[in-house]
C-alpha cells in the first residue's frame, strides 16, 4: 500500500510503499491485550513486602501456660491474629514477569501498526530534525500539523536538537526505532514514523 510523506512544515514530499503484511494485517485485539500486560508487568518493580510471623520483632517466649489459665492457647505473640504480629500470605518481593511467545509479540506489534493505519492515525514524516533545539519553534509546528498526542519514531539514532526541543512538550513522545512497542504506540492518539522507522520496523517484522 502506498502512503503520502510529508514534511514538518506540512507539505506533500513524495510516497512511500507500506508492507501489506506488517502496515495491513488483521488487527486483533486479545493478542493487543495481551502485549499490553506483558509489557506493564515486566516494568512493575515488585518491591512490595510485608512481614512474615517469623519476621516480627518480639519475643519467642509463650505468653501464658498451656494449661490452667482459662485462656486459649497461646505460643506466641507474634502470631497473625495478635496485634503487632505477623501477615498471613503478604506480598513478598518478586518479579511480576511473564512470558508471552515471540510469535505472538510479532503479531501483537503487526496489529498496533495495522490499527493505526486502519484509523487514518499513521503518519509518515520525512525527517525527525530540525536546526534549533527549541522547544517553542517544534511545538508551533505540531500545532500546524495537528499533533497533540502523538508518538514519533525515528531511525536508529535521533537527531539530538529534535529529540531536545520535543522532551518538554506534554503527550509527545520521541522514540529511535529500536525503542518502538505496542504499549507506546497505543497509548498515543497519533503515529508518526520517518522512512528509517519503515525501513527498520519491516525488516524486524517480516
Amino acid at each position: 500500500m502506498k502512503s503520502k510523506v510529508i514534511g514538518l512544515d506540512n507539505k506533500a514530499a513524495g510516497d512511500i510503499e507500506l508492507a501489506d503484511e506488517v502496515f495491513g494485517a488483521e488487527v486483533r485485539r486479545d493478542l493487543l491485550a495481551r502485549m499490553v500486560n506483558y509489557q506493564l508487568a515486566k516494568q512493575r518493580a515488585g518491591t512490595h513486602k510485608t512481614k512474615g510471623m517469623h519476621e516480627v520483632r518480639g519475643t519467642t517466649a509463650k505468653p501464658w501456660r498451656q494449661k490452667g489459665s482459662g485462656r486459649a492457647r497461646a505460643g506466641s505473640v507474634r502470631a497473625p491474629h495478635w496485634r503487632g504480629g505477623g501477615t498471613v500470605f503478604g506480598p513478598v518481593v518478586r518479579s511480576h514477569a511473564h512470558k508471552l511467545p515471540k510469535r505472538v509479540r510479532r503479531m501483537a506489534m503487526k496489529s498496533a501498526l495495522s490499527s493505526k493505519q486502519a484509523e487514518g492515525k499513521l503518519v509518515i514524516l520525512k525527517d525527525a530534525a530540525i536546526k534549533k533545539g527549541k522547544t517553542k519553534a517544534l511545538r508551533g509546528m505540531f500545532d500546524k500539523l495537528g499533533w497533540s498526542n502523538a508518538l514519533i519514531v525515528g531511525g536508529a539514532e535521533l537527531d539530538q536538537n529534535f529529540e531536545r526541543a520535543a522532551r518538554n512538550i506534554p503527550n509527545i513522545d520521541v522514540l529511535p526505532s529500536a525503542g518502538a512497542n505496542v504499549y507506546d504506540i497505543l497509548r498515543r492518539d497519533v503515529l508518526v514514523l520517518t522512512p528509517e522507522a519503515v525501513e527498520a520496523l519491516e525488516a524486524r517484522l517480516k
